[in-house]
Formats: C-alpha cells, structure tokens, sequence
C-alpha cells in the first residue's frame, strides 16, 4: 500500500499549506499590539514607580505594576495555548493567604511566578519587533504576487533616507519577474514566522508555566501496577487454598491397580463358596 505523503512535509514550500504556520502567523498579529501595551505601561509603571519609590505612591505604583505583569502573564499563557500548542497551567507558588495587608503584599513579592511574568513582559518586546519583519515581507510579497494584473504600476517597499524605495513595473516580463520575486518573499515569511513563534513558545514554556501533563503523571497510578494488583489475590485453578482441586488431578489419583495385586479373599468366605456349590 502506498501511502500519499502529507502536502505540509513537503521540504520549503510546504509551509504555504500548512495550517500551524496561519495560526502562528495569527499570534504575531495579536503579538504587536500587545506588545506596545506592555512596553508603554511597564515602562512607565517601574520608571515612576522606582522615582517615587521614596514615597509611598511609588510603592504603591510598583506593586500595582507586579500584579498587572500577573495578569498579562495569564493572557499570554492562555494565547500560547491556544496558539502556539502549549498545555501550560500557572504556577502554585503562591503562599496561603497570610493574615495583614504587608504579609498579603509580600506574598507576590517573594513568589517566583511574579518575577517570570515580569521577565516574558521584557522578552515580549523583542518579539513584537522581530514579528514586524515578517509581516512586512508578506505584505510586499503579495503586492507583488499580483503584479500580471495590476502592470503597469509603482510598487512601494518603504522608504531610506527620506527616499521611498520603488519599483516601476510596466511589462509583461517585469511583471513575471515580479511574481518570481513576490513568492520567494512569501515563503521567506512564513519561515520566518514559524521560526518567530518557535522562539515565542520556548519562552512561554520557561516563564509561564508548568506543563499540565506533568501534574497528572506525578499524582497517576500505574496502569500495569494496578492491574498486577487486582489480579494478584484472585484463585487460581492451580492454588492449593482454591477450594477445589482440578479434573486433571482428580484423573491422576485414580491409578490403575494390577489383579494379582488384590488380597486373596477370607476362609470364612472361601468355605461359604464350597457349601454353596
């Protein structure tokens, strides 16, 4: 039987059919805006909180930085799972609810979960940059796919210097030429893309939580132990303590006896036998 190899398999060009690479490519869009959320609110969050850090209102700042780096923390963690494959629960590291104020305060201060999140916030900064690129080829790549029936046209890849950087194209061959150029970009892009959201998951599984397939091998039974279990005490037909005993040993008791082997009978009956006849 021959079995058809998957399109996606295919080495270079089967990530255009791949349906992870879209769904990454769809965390990267979520990623950017997110991304200028976390830069623009943490930073101003520990730069003023650590100003006025003297005061009270910059303590008061600096936590309300921590616990909103926990709570960016679950939406993230709920997007990688949703998203990037991952199966991550939160961290249990924070303590029973202490009595008082401080010692509640302190409980987010001293778990290492807080200070993960911080660190994710901080890396997703450099994932929203590296998320720009390749969405900026894939937009030019399919400006330029469509070339053979938008020519004669200026397509537009920015600018450098204060001078946009162009491409007139106005032909058939140019247009063609276009197209070889555009897909080349598209698959740049979407490697680039898996590569980006590879990376994104990595962090995630390191800063963002356990993996909920360990909890639950940590806490399983053994499925051969268990079964071992149940069957170890049951009877068996070759248990002497079963209460009943087989039909095969039933056959080997009853032994064949030889006649000579038979004891002669009494006098008294043989003397009976000679009366008799």
């Amino acid at each position: 039987m021959v079995s058809l190899r998957s399109p996606s398999a295919i080495p270079v060009v089967g990530v255009l059919v791949d349906g992870r690479t879209y769904v990454h490519l769809l965390y990267l869009l979520i990623a950017i805006p997110l991304g200028a959320v976390y830069s623009s609110l943490f930073s101003f969050g520990f730069a003023f909180g650590i100003a006025f850090s003297v005061v009270l209102v910059g303590l008061v700042i600096l936590l309300a930085t921590l616990v909103a780096a926990r709570l960016a923390a679950g939406v993230e963690r709920w997007l990688a799972n949703r998203l990037l494959g991952t199966d991550l629960t939160r961290y249990d590291d924070l303590a029973d609810d202490p009595p008082g104020a401080l010692a509640g305060v302190r409980k987010y201060v001293e778990a290492a979960s807080t200070w993960r999140a911080v660190g994710f916030i901080s890396l997703k900064f450099f994932v929203t940059v590296f998320a720009i690129i390749p969405l900026f080829a894939l937009a030019n790549g399919l400006s330029l796919l469509s070339a053979p029936i938008r020519y004669p046209y200026v397509a537009t890849f920015g600018e450098s210097n204060g001078e946009p950087i162009t491409w007139a194209i106005g032909t058939l061959p140019e247009s063609l030429l276009a197209v070889s150029v555009g897909f080349v970009g598209v698959l740049v892009a979407l490697h680039v893309t898996n590569l980006v959201a590879y990376a994104s998951r990595q962090m995630a599984i390191a800063l963002l939580g356990e993996p909920a397939a360990a909890e639950g091998g940590a806490t399983g039974d053994d499925p051969e132990t268990t079964e071992e279990g149940a069957t170890g005490d049951e009877p068996t037909a070759s248990s002497p303590s079963s209460g009943f005993a087989p039909a095969d040993a039933d056959e080997s008791e009853s032994e064949f006896v030889p006649a000579d082997a038979v004891e002669p009978e009494s006098d008294g009956d043989s003397d009976r036998d000679e009366i008799g006849s």
